[in-house]
């Protein structure tokens, strides 16, 4: 069976870490989509206007393949990697983390860098709660009204969910249901009389 679990965090969470006079305030966010990311950077250089680095990185998907980083002027290397290698390390996904640096005067070399901003993204994910979630899979269907009783049968007893309808002549939902369901259901919702369907995502 398909596995379709995956680990985030239930919601946002912050840290801080210092060393020789700068301080490094960190950020942790559950995001499910990419468009999600640049809002809240933005929110965060608006309220820390005042800082010299805000760095990030992202982790979504349970294949994690969908990722970025981000040294915003650090030293190449130094900041977005060692912030991923957290997210990474605690074997999250869905997370952005960010941690804004107020400069205190002293260099701290590469070394020094990778092992604050490395410290920072800890603290955020430490002060975090830790879920277990599921990968689900959005669907559109239509269907004829008289085929809405076969609907909510299927609906009920696979335990799908309902986000979004239409009830007429002709009906429209917006369904969910886990992705290791996926096989069983489909095949149970094709043998519905008029039922066509539309992908959507899977998040």
């Amino acid at each position: 069976m398909e596995s379709d679990n995956y680990l985030t965090i239930k919601s946002s969470s912050s840290g801080l870490y210092k060393e020789k006079g700068s301080r490094f305030l960190s950020f942790a966010f559950p995001v499910v989509h990419q468009d999600e990311v640049k809002p809240i950077i933005e929110g965060i250089r608006k309220d820390y206007h005042d800082a010299r680095h805000h760095c990030y990185a992202y982790m979504i998907g349970r294949e994690r393949v969908n990722w970025r980083i981000n040294d915003d002027g650090e030293p190449s290397g130094t900041a977005g990697r060692p912030i991923l290698g957290q997210i990474n390390s605690s074997g999250l996904t869905n997370i952005l983390i960010v941690v804004t640096r107020y400069f205190g005067g002293t260099l701290l070399g590469v070394s020094g860098l990778i092992n604050a901003y490395k410290s920072a993204a800890a603290d955020a994910i430490g002060n975090a709660e830790i879920i277990e979630k599921t990968l689900h899979e959005y669907y559109a269907i239509d269907f004829p009204y008289i085929s809405m009783n076969d609907i909510m049968k299927i609906m009920k007893e696979e335990d799908i969910h309902q986000s979004d309808q239409s009830f007429g002549l002709e009906c429209s939902i917006i369904i969910d249901f886990r992705v290791n369901a996926r096989e069983k259901i489909m095949r149970r919702l094709s043998r519905v009389e008029g039922l066509t369907y539309k992908y959507i995502e899977t998040r």
